[in-house]
């Protein structure tokens, strides 16, 4: 399956856009480090006419706050059902589960991979989450895994062009 009519990229946060590691900052706020590539290939989505969510259990200011950085189109955080966080984007966007590539690495991610147009796991991710995938990333989470899927994409809809890296 190819990703030609792809225009939603859903994103868990950890294991996807990190490395999946979380350390304690001794005040209950998490603190996760993402990966300037995924960012960069996330402003040239954007810029391609793309649109971006997040969807992820987890709480934390760190995963907002990035988020308002690559201007994040939906935010969803401290979701246990991702099945149920799946469903509330789409109807917020407006878009079928064809027109979306869920990108993720761990169970909890397999419902809205069940459902999604094109399913993706990073090299890393659990063994039922990359069996469950269209297709698996070269590189791990949190090292530019969602950078090589964007360019995967774009590349697939032909629209990987010289004027979309100008200004990013």
């Amino acid at each position: 399956m190819e990703p030609t009519e792809v225009k939603l990229l859903i994103l868990d946060v950890d294991g996807v856009l990190t490395d999946g590691r979380i350390s304690s900052a001794g005040d209950a706020e998490s603190e996760r480090r993402f990966h300037v590539r995924d960012g960069c290939a996330i402003k040239l989505w954007k810029r391609s006419g793309g649109r971006v969510a997040i969807l992820s259990a987890r709480e934390g200011r760190d995963v907002a706050r990035r988020a308002a950085e690559l201007g994040i189109d939906w935010v969803k955080l401290g979701v246990a059902y991702k099945l149920a966080g799946y469903d509330a984007i789409l109807a917020s966007a407006g878009c079928a589960d064809a027109a979306v590539a869920y990108v993720g690495d761990d169970l909890p991610d397999l419902g809205p991979m069940s459902r999604c147009g094109w399913a993706v796991a990073v090299a890393d991710a659990a063994p039922e989450v990359k069996r469950s995938a269209h297709y698996v990333t070269r590189r791990e989470g949190g090292c530019g895994a969602v950078a090589e899927v964007i360019e995967f994409i774009l590349r697939k809809q032909k629209r990987w062009l010289p004027e979309l890296l100008r200004e990013i």
